[in-house]
C-alpha cells in the first residue's frame, strides 16, 4: 500500500525540520544512541531518523514518545497556551455558526 504524502507549506516544513533537529541535539547532549532512544520510545530506528529529519508523515504520537523519552514533553503544554487570536475572538463575542439541523424525513422522488 502506497503511503500518502503530506504536503506542507515551506514555513511549516522548516518548523518541523527545526523541531527534529532540536530533538536530535537533545539526544546527542544526553549521549544516547538512536537505538537507545528508539527502544525506549517503542519505535523503530528508521522512525526516529524520520523524526530527527522533521518528516511530516510520522505520527504525532511518535514525536510525543520521543519527547517523553528525552524529558521534554512538558514543552507541549506551551503550544497553544498563548492563543491571542482565539482570545480576541472570544472577547469580541463572535458567534460560531451552528450546523443546520439534520433532516428527519426522506425526500420524495
Amino acid at each position: 500500500m502506497k503511503q500518502k504524502s503530506i504536503l506542507l507549506l515551506p514555513r511549516l516544513s522548516s518548523l518541523l525540520s527545526r523541531l527534529g533537529e532540536e530533538m536530535k541535539l537533545a539526544r546527542l547532549r544526553r549521549k544516547w544512541s538512536t537505538e537507545q532512544v528508539a527502544e525506549r520510545a517503542g519505535i523503530s530506528r528508521s522512525t526516529l531518523w524520520q523524526i530527527e529529519k522533521g518528516m511530516p508523515n510520522v505520527s504525532m504520537g511518535a514525536y510525543v514518545q520521543v519527547l517523553f523519552v528525552l524529558g521534554l514533553e512538558q514543552n507541549l503544554q506551551q503550544v497553544a497556551a498563548n492563543d491571542e487570536l482565539g482570545r480576541k475572538l472570544q472577547d469580541a463575542e463572535i458567534l460560531v455558526k451552528r450546523r443546520a439541523p439534520k433532516r428527519t424525513h426522506k425526500a420524495k422522488v
